[in-house]
Parts: structure tokens; C-alpha cells; sequence
């Protein structure tokens, strides 16, 4: 089993006390995101789980407990998301400069090739032009090289609740990066090479295909072929069908909640009530086997 921590809210940079909590009392509870009622134990065990894969912006208080993990058995990767985006997009995210301290002792600590940086969402807008996404992305992609192995990209999607936040930011004009091949190509071609330059292969997240024989390689983020290099697991996993048709994850379960991450990024399609989500968060009982009571 794969455990996924967490595509729905950061665990790593909010409830890692909790989450540590749980590996300790070896299960976790959580709830059908559509029905509050309806609950599931999932086993934490180290014998039950084959690989946990952390989503996160900030490692940083996750950091010194993964010892602990290692001590108890448990494969695990990261997938760590910085884009340095403007206060007005990202309210309450680390300063990218202290973001990529974090990712550099993590990859120092735990292996380059386990710790995966995602720029993620590409959105493509006023603040963030085509050219202020190139210098963002080489900005960033120097200062991780050599941390790094891997980078994924994803170019935003919007969904009624993203739109409806993204709505709200006066005079922000937001637009679909997939439906402009002009910018689709520019930004395409200058990532891979950037990417390249500084030692990383690219791939992309849950992706159409554009213009196939000029795409970025589509990938996984919960990826069968790196988890039997990392770990030298061969899963027979199959495709995650509550995922996007797109998406060529591997099946895992989520431990996370919606509405519960305070990074305040106002294009997240996991947290569209920030207001709802600092009451969660304010609320939350670390010693609870829920997330979310």
C-alpha cells in the first residue's frame, strides 16, 4: 500500500506532529471528503506500508523525524513544491529563498533523488507572464541544481472554486495557458531546456497532450518506475482510478483533508475556503487519529 501525505493539504509543514502521532499508534482514520460520516481505519504499520510519498512546501518540521521513519523500515520521497509566486497569488507561504534552504537539507539529508521539485501550477496570469515564469523557473532550477533529479510541472486548472477565489483578487486577469500555443510552446521549450542546463529531467502532471511530438514527457507523481529504483519494489501497481483520466499516478490512499491547508494559495483546488481552513487548523487535536474531527 502507498500512502499518500497529502495532495489534499501540506502534513508536512502543519500536522507532522500528528502525523508522527499516528505512525506511532500505527493507523489513522479519515473521512469520505463527500460524506462526513462515512469513515475508514487505514493501517500505518511498517509492514503495511510499502512507500509513503510527502507532499509539501515546507519540510522543515517534518525534518527531524524522519530518523524515526528510517529506523522503523518505511520508504518515503517528497514531492516539494516552490514557485515564488507573487503574496497576492501565495498569502502565507515560506519565502522561496527559505523554501529552497529547506529542500537543500532534506536532499542532503535523505538523497537528491528522493526529494522532487514540483512548480506546480503554471498559472498563467497579470502578475506571472509568460517571461516572468522562464525567470522564475531558471531562477529556481539554479538554485536547486544538483539537489535534484527531478522536476514537474503542471499548467493550471480551473476549476469553478479555483476561478471563484481567482475572481476575487481585483483586477487579476487569468487565463488558460493550454489554450494559447504560442505561450503553451514558449514556456514549454524554454523549461526543458532550463531544465537541462541544470542537470534535471522534467516531466509533467496529469496533462493532455498538446502537441505530442513537442510535449514535456507526461509522468507520475506517484510513480510505479521510481519507487522500484528507489526501494527496488516491484508493486505490479495498478493505475489510480480516482484520479484524473490524465493522471498516470499509481493507486494510493490519502490520509489528508480538504480545507485544512493555511499556505493561503488562492488558485489550490484543495483548500477553497481559506477561512474554513485557519478555523480547521486552529481547531485541530494532534492527538486525534482524524485529521479533521
Amino acid at each position: 500500500m502507498i500512502i499518500s501525505v497529502s495532495r489534499r493539504t501540506d502534513i508536512p509543514a502543519f500536522y507532522s506532529t500528528w502525523f508522527m502521532n499516528r505512525i506511532k499508534a500505527g493507523f489513522v482514520m479519515t473521512r469520505n471528503p463527500f460524506n462526513y460520516h462515512q469513515t475508514r481505519q487505514i493501517s500505518l504499520r511498517p509492514e503495511d506500508v510499502d512507500v509513503i510519498v510527502f507532499w509539501t512546501r515546507n519540510s522543515a518540521p517534518l525534518q527531524s523525524d524522519l530518523k524515526l521513519l528510517d529506523d522503523m523500515g518505511y520508504h518515503y520521497y517528497f514531492q516539494y513544491t516552490i514557485t515564488g509566486y507573487p503574496r497576492t497569488l501565495e498569502t502565507a507561504t515560506l519565502h522561496p529563498l527559505k523554501a529552497i534552504d529547506h529542500f537543500i537539507q532534506l536532499s542532503q539529508q535523505i538523497g537528491r533523488e528522493k526529494v522532487i521539485w514540483r512548480y506546480d501550477p503554471v498559472l498563467l496570469c497579470d502578475l506571472l507572464p509568460v517571461g516572468e515564469h522562464i525567470r522564475l523557473f531558471s531562477k529556481i532550477a539554479g538554485l536547486l541544481a544538483g539537489y535534484t533529479e527531478r522536476v514537474v510541472i503542471s499548467f493550471a486548472d480551473f476549476y469553478k472554486k479555483t476561478e471563484r477565489n481567482l475572481l476575487r483578487i481585483s483586477e487579476l486577469n487569468s487565463r488558460d495557458i493550454m489554450q494559447n500555443e504560442a505561450d503553451y510552446l514558449r514556456v514549454s521549450e524554454a523549461f526543458m531546456m532550463i531544465a537541462a542546463a541544470n542537470g534535471m529531467e522534467i516531466r509533467t502532471c496529469s496533462e493532455k497532450a498538446v502537441i505530442p511530438e513537442q510535449d514535456i514527457p507526461h509522468g507520475a507523481c506517484i510513480d510505479a518506475a521510481l519507487i522500484e529504483k528507489l526501494f527496488h519494489l516491484n508493486l505490479s501497481l495498478k493505475k489510480d482510478k480516482n484520479q484524473r483520466a490524465e493522471c498516470l499516478c499509481a493507486h494510493s490512499v490519502d490520509i489528508g483533508a480538504y480545507n485544512t491547508c493555511v499556505h493561503g494559495c488562492q488558485y489550490c483546488y484543495a483548500t477553497y475556503n481559506h477561512q474554513q481552513a485557519v478555523r480547521n487548523y486552529k481547531q485541530h487535536d494532534p492527538a486525534s487519529p482524524f485529521l479533521q474531527s
